[in-house]
């Protein structure tokens, strides 16, 4: 039976606090924290949060091993667990009814992401948000859908800005036929998708898009940064951050980045990405347009 008990300084919530943050498994799955008799408490958490965990539970979140990263990992980065409180395993083991294995393993998870620190003679503690490694695809998501979400998402935004362009300009002086012919693919599907009214398609293209251009500039340290483009464009509130609702000028602006590339013109390409990225008007807010010379 789940217990009640914890430390005075923990950073734990007590019963129903913990469990605000909602899992939506396949049928017979194991729930990490599940009430022992009905869940109101899940049916009251914050909507957004909510989103989260049903979006990752499809993924990676089927065992507890994965619930757990994800509900601890939620909790810190939403501020509930803040910086150097600790974390007691056992008192975890017990308020989640998992296995100290299943803890361990779970907290090493978020050591890895800078989340925690475990030192002899001091345990496990929450660690503060300027050691948290912010470019983990996973802090990525919580940020974006926690109370940090409008800084999480000017941050990609600028990001994007710094990135895209530069990568626009110096994958037009590489000629990879099949890749550009795999650039022209995507912004095909993306015209149909668009004619079709398909948000899904479309925000599919458009990530393989922006991916394969990062990897055609031709610069390994660029290209280690195209997974942090393709969740900026999976967290952006939308289908794709920079072409929130696909529509007729983002489809043109792909469209021209296609044709810069095959002209050799980094100069076109680099304009047209900007435009692309100040298409939307939250990113217009973030970073103002390019001033004229």
């Amino acid at each position: 039976m789940m217990t009640t008990a914890r430390s005075a300084d923990s950073g734990l919530a007590g019963p129903g606090e913990l469990d605000r943050y909602p899992y939506a498994e396949p049928p017979g799955a194991e729930r990490v924290g599940a009430p022992a008799v009905s869940a109101p408490v899940w049916e009251t958490a914050d909507q957004e949060l909510g989103r989260v965990g049903r979006r990752t539970a499809g993924s990676r979140g089927r065992g507890l091993h994965g619930q757990l990263v994800q509900q601890l990992g939620q909790m810190i980065v939403s501020g509930d667990l803040g910086a150097d409180r600790p974390l007691v395993p056992e008192e975890i083991g017990q308020r989640f009814e998992v296995s100290r294995t299943v803890v361990r393993e779970s907290l090493r998870v978020l050591e890895a992401k800078g989340l925690v620190s475990a030192r002899p003679n001091v345990g496990t503690r929450v660690r503060p948000v300027s050691d948290w490694n912010l470019l983990d695809p996973d802090i990525i998501e919580w940020r974006a859908f926690g109370p940090q979400r409008d800084d999480q998402r000017r941050e990609l935004n600028e990001l994007r800005w710094t990135i895209e362009p530069l990568a626009a300009r110096l994958a037009a002086g590489h000629g990879r036929e099949e890749v550009q012919q795999r650039l022209s693919d995507m912004v095909e599907i993306m015209g149909h998708a668009l004619d079709q009214g398909d948000a899904l398609t479309f925000s599919r293209a458009d990530t393989e898009f922006h991916g394969l251009l990062i990897q055609l500039a031709g610069n390994r340290m660029l290209e280690h940064l195209s997974g942090i483009v393709g969740s900026a464009l999976q967290v952006s509130g939308g289908p794709a951050t920079g072409c929130d609702r696909p529509n007729d000028n983002s489809l043109a602006h792909h469209a021209r980045i296609v044709d810069a590339l095959a002209s050799g013109d980094g100069a076109a390409a680099e304009t047209a990405m900007r435009q692309l990225l100040t298409v939307h008007p939250e990113v217009e807010r973030v970073v103002p347009a390019p001033r004229e010379h």
